[in-house]
């Protein structure tokens, strides 16, 4: 097996375990000493092969299928191009903690992952939206349309998430007036 697959292959079963709040030693507490918390950390690292097999029955333990495990075939230059949506902070701390409140946690939470704190504008990824969609309880076309009535998102912005498309928004993409002419709160 590759470095490259090994570590993608590392980097998704880290994920499935973070996902599901799970320690390497929370995994071996779980397995009831099934899964050792060394050897799961080390097929993470991509230190150490995992049989077709071991995968097999480390999906099952997660509850996942095994095509959850596997990295995606594409090459990494597709993996990593994602659209982001500009979210305007200074609109969003406007905004009564009723509406915006899980809007602003999520937003919060990112900025503390990224050590970002120039409190104007955030990007986040069409991943993101979708999952706030979820708590919002809305579709994300749903919920873009709300972003952009609150005047937290660029309008224009709306055929992202629908589009499923995997380019880059530029910068010179964005309307630079859109605060100016965004939808009464």
């Amino acid at each position: 097996m590759s470095t490259d697959y090994s570590r993608a292959l590392g980097a998704r079963l880290r994920a499935i375990r973070n996902q599901q709040g799970l320690s390497l030693q929370g995994v071996e507490d779980k397995s009831h000493g099934r899964w050792k918390a060394v050897v799961v950390g080390s097929y993470e690292r991509g230190d150490r092969a995992v049989t077709v097999q071991r995968l097999s029955e480390l999906a099952v333990f997660y509850g996942v299928p095994v095509s959850e495990l596997l990295p995606d075939p594409r090459p990494s230059s597709a993996v990593t191009t994602s659209t982001k949506i500009v979210l305007n902070l200074e609109s969003l701390g406007s905004l009564p903690a009723d509406e915006a409140g899980p809007l602003a946690r999520y937003a919060s939470t990112i900025q503390a992952q990224r050590h970002d704190y120039n409190g104007k504008v955030l990007s986040i990824r069409t991943e993101d939206l979708k999952s706030l969609a979820i708590i919002y309880d809305m579709s994300p076309d749903e919920l873009t349309t709300r972003l952009i009535e609150w005047g937290v998102l660029s309008p224009g912005m709306e055929g992202i998430v629908s589009t499923g498309g995997d380019d880059l928004l530029e910068d010179d993409e964005l309307d630079p007036n859109w605060e100016r002419r965004r939808a009464p709160r």
